[in-house]
């Protein structure tokens, strides 16, 4: 199975550590996010380590089966134990990068990792953290943004919204699947959580006896550590909705394309609902799932049914059957769920591991005659909308007007070394932008440009408050197209560009999804 519409090679050698918790009361959301990334990592050529306090032998047995080594900590969840432990384990393997999620790791144990030397990615959900010192913070949510992590370090980069949103390797063989849509629905998937606590698992299943639709079945999931599987077997047993309980699934993508509608904790797995179109009910299970629920009611992804406290078995059952007898609800709902994840989020983040280093400057006078030399690239003049050669004397003139011009922005982005790749340039009118960009020559092939590109977009949306950036490529420029695709560009059709055919595309940056 291939990366997402991207691939990084990584040295074999190179290990990912990846610290993480599950049990009845933390989920199964942090693993399963984590084990994304640890595919990720290993089918571009590097070897995943988790490290984990708790035992799961069900995740465990998964992770395994996938190749990937599992640690057991003998230390107190997020303690100064816990960090030593993991950052002496992450020093001896050689670590190229520590991931850490869970809401007992706050800034001590992000300050102990970093001063042990280890590059960190903190995966967040509500910035509960005092301050934070990770190279990168990663929060996948609509309700993320930059104030929820003004009190961090000046290194610290934030990967914000569901463009970051983290699918497993099932998941990627659906981009670009679109949903069926039956004018009555009859299909029904039942997955609140890997521990469920509280069983409201049972609560639906009582709730769907009062619906009544034709046909009406069920699939209800359940994770290895729900305490009250015998108790569900025998409700489902008894139910006259054919219902089907399942345990320790790998084949959720395909459960999902199955169903019609779902009914789910508000967790991690409202970004696989949203990828695959499917209309869902929402149960906030744990404060933490709050704010996604309540963002994605708003936007018609899906409905909240609020916390289980809150409702009953006639509520759940009344909003159920409106969903399924609603088709034009349901239309909407899945066409505004795959416009906000795409898929490509997994590769989004492995591309901000590996280019850690670039930074982005503002051009100065000396790099006048870098510029000059790059512009006059063969490969670059071949791709431009004017292909002939530019006289230096022309160059300068144009170089310097830009460098005075408070409408254009001129960046040149440098590597880990200082040394540098390539050139972003941002022509400005009003809250509108139109963007270009040049890798030079022997940077070409890492995928620089598309994590460039998501760098300086971040700069302009924040700084300038611009709404829209636009971008025109020549039509037969694939591989410029791909670069601007996967840095979340979208078309919106065609253009003439000094007489020549250009496809158009553009970034929003004023979305919820932290642009």
């Amino acid at each position: 199975m291939s990366l997402p519409n991207t691939v990084i090679a990584l040295r074999s050698e190179r290990y990912l550590i990846i610290r993480a918790d599950v049990n009845t009361h933390i989920g199964t959301g942090h693993l399963m996010r984590c084990l994304a990334l640890g595919q990720t990592w290993q089918d571009a050529g590097g070897h995943a380590v988790f490290v984990m306090c708790t035992d799961a032998p069900a995740i465990e047995d998964r992770f395994k089966s996938e190749r990937m080594e599992i640690v057991h900590l003998s230390a107190l969840l997020g303690s100064a134990d816990d960090a030593m432990q993991t950052a002496d384990l992450s020093r001896r393997m050689g670590a190229s990068w520590v991931v850490v999620d869970g809401y007992h790791f706050g800034a001590d144990y992000q300050r102990f990792v970093k001063d042990a030397g280890l590059c960190l990615l903190f995966i967040d959900d509500n910035g509960h953290a005092d301050r934070y010192y990770a190279d990168i913070v990663l929060n996948q949510n609509l309700h993320a943004h930059e104030s929820l992590y003004a009190n961090r370090e000046f290194y610290t980069r934030l990967l914000l919204g569901p463009r970051y949103a983290l699918l497993r390797r099932e998941f990627w063989k659906w981009q670009g699947w679109r949903r069926e849509i039956p004018e009555v629905a009859r299909r029904v998937l039942v997955t609140l959580g890997g521990g469920d606590p509280d069983n409201v698992t049972l609560t639906v299943i009582q709730a769907l006896q009062q619906v009544v639709v034709d046909g009406l079945e069920a699939v209800v999931v359940v994770g290895g550590s729900n305490p009250h599987y015998e108790e569900l077997q025998c409700t489902a047993r008894d139910s006259r909705v054919t219902i089907g309980l399942e345990r320790n699934i790998t084949n959720m993508p395909e459960l999902m394309a199955w169903a019609d509608v779902a009914i789910s904790a508000g967790g991690t797995t409202s970004w696989e609902l949203a990828f695959m179109g499917l209309p869902s009910l929402l149960v906030i299970q744990a404060d933490n799932q709050s704010a996604t629920a309540e963002r994605l009611n708003g936007l018609g992804v899906a409905r909240n049914l609020g916390r289980p406290d809150s409702f009953s078995c006639d509520k759940i059952a009344q909003e159920l059957t409106e969903m399924l007898r609603t088709d034009g609800t349901r239309t909407e709902m899945a066409c505004y769920g795959q416009r906000l994840v795409d898929g490509d989020g997994v590769a989004r983040v492995l591309m901000h591991l590996k280019s850690i280093g670039l930074r982005l400057r503002k051009a100065r006078e000396d790099d006048c005659r870098l510029l000059w030399e790059w512009t006059n690239d063969p490969a670059v003049r071949a791709v431009s909308f004017s292909s002939e050669p530019i006289p230096w004397e022309t160059h300068v003139e144009w170089f310097r007007s830009r460098l005075n011009d408070p409408d254009c922005i001129l960046y040149i982005a440098t590597n880990s070394e200082g040394i540098p790749i390539g050139h972003i340039r941002y022509e400005i009118g009003g809250d509108e932008a139109i963007v270009s960009i040049s890798i030079e020559k022997n940077s070409r092939g890492k995928s620089y440009g598309s994590t460039l590109l998501e760098l300086s977009a971040h700069e302009v949306f924040g700084i300038l408050r611009i709404a829209t950036i636009h971008a025109y490529v020549k039509e037969k420029n694939e591989a410029s197209i791909r670069v601007f695709e996967k840095a979340g560009y979208r078309h919106i059709g065609a253009a003439r560009i000094k007489e020549q055919n250009a496809v158009h595309l553009i970034l929003i940056g004023s979305r919820e999804d932290g642009g």
